[in-house]
C-alpha cells in the first residue's frame, strides 16, 4: 500500500464482530454497532515535543487494538474502508 500516515496517527482495518442475535431475531447491519477492535495497517513516524524531539509511537503495523468508539476518520483506500486515527484514540494493543 501506497499510504503512510503523518505524525502521530495510524492507519487501521476493523475487525469484524461477532453477528449479534436476539432470540433468533437477525439484528441489520444498519443497527449493528461498528466494532471497536482493529488491526494497525500502517503507522506515522511520530510526534513532536516542545524541543523538537520525535517521539515514536508505542504500536505497529499488525498490532491489534481497541479504539474508541466515536474516534477516527473513515476512509477508503485501494478499495478498501480503513480508519485513520491519532495514537491517543487508542485504549489498548491486545495480547496475541
Amino acid at each position: 500500500m501506497a499510504f503512510r500516515p503523518l505524525h502521530d496517527r495510524v492507519l487501521l482495518r476493523r475487525l469484524d464482530g461477532e453477528e449479534k442475535t436476539k432470540g433468533g431475531i437477525l439484528i441489520p447491519d444498519t443497527a449493528k454497532e461498528k466494532p471497536q477492535e482493529g488491526e494497525i495497517v500502517a503507522v506515522g513516524p511520530g510526534a513532536r515535543d516542545d524541543q523538537g524531539a520525535l517521539t515514536p509511537l508505542d504500536v505497529k503495523a499488525g498490532d491489534r487494538v481497541l479504539f474508541g468508539k466515536w474516534s477516527g476518520t473513515e476512509v477508503k483506500i485501494e478499495g478498501e474502508d480503513l480508519l485513520i486515527l491519532k495514537e491517543a484514540d487508542i485504549l489498548g494493543v491486545i495480547a496475541a
